[in-house]
């Protein structure tokens, strides 16, 4: 009785897992199978110069926020933009030394008495009319300072690690809970110092 009873009930239960490890399957190559267009952050120029004496370094990025962001900054939620840059040189014998490093944070927010937006890095804030022109300041960097010039040794091999990212860790305490693949913005890249 009881064999035939799991002859019964095997093939319904295989069935039914069968097709929600389909649903399952089907739903994570859709997640992976996501467009190029669909990349939030875009890194279009990073090159390091060498200027009156410094190692410098200019980058420019493609930065498109996904609804969810756009509706948390129009509810007043402030965003925090990190861009970081390191010097390192390499060793054979132990870590890798760093030689410098720069970091800059600016801050996006929304005012809505006055429908205007702040950016601000550090002391200083600037209002625009529009999030395209807010924007703008912080995906185009030229002349950013790492190093002097002086502290890079002839016949040494440097290279720079640089990220690009919306810091997550600022946004209030709730919205840490539970947040999706829209507010995961962030490139990274290596380059080396010729």
């Amino acid at each position: 009785m009881r064999r035939e009873l799991m002859h019964l009930l095997l093939p319904r239960i295989a069935l039914r897992t069968g097709r929600w490890c389909l649903l399952a399957l089907l739903w994570g190559l859709s997640v992976l199978a996501t467009p190029a267009w669909a990349q939030a952050v875009e890194l279009k120029q990073l090159k390091l110069e060498r200027r009156d004496g410094e190692l410098v370094l200019d980058f420019s990025t493609r930065l498109s926020l996904g609804a969810a962001i756009e509706d948390a900054l129009h509810r007043g939620v402030p965003l925090y933009f990190n861009a970081q840059a390191a010097v390192y040189r390499n060793r054979w014998y132990w870590r890798d030394e760093r030689m410098g490093r720069a970091i800059r944070t600016w801050r996006l927010a929304y005012q809505p008495l006055t429908a205007s937006w702040r950016l601000s890095l550090g002391g200083l804030s600037q209002g625009y009319d529009s999030l395209s022109e807010a924007l703008a300041p912080l995906t185009r960097v030229s002349g950013w300072h790492l190093l002097a010039l002086d502290k890079i040794e002839p016949g040494e091999r440097y290279y720079v690690e640089f990220s690009f990212k919306l810091d997550n860790s600022q946004l209030p305490q709730p919205m840490q809970i539970d947040l999706g693949g829209d507010w995961k913005l962030s490139v990274e890249r290596s380059l080396r110092v010729e």
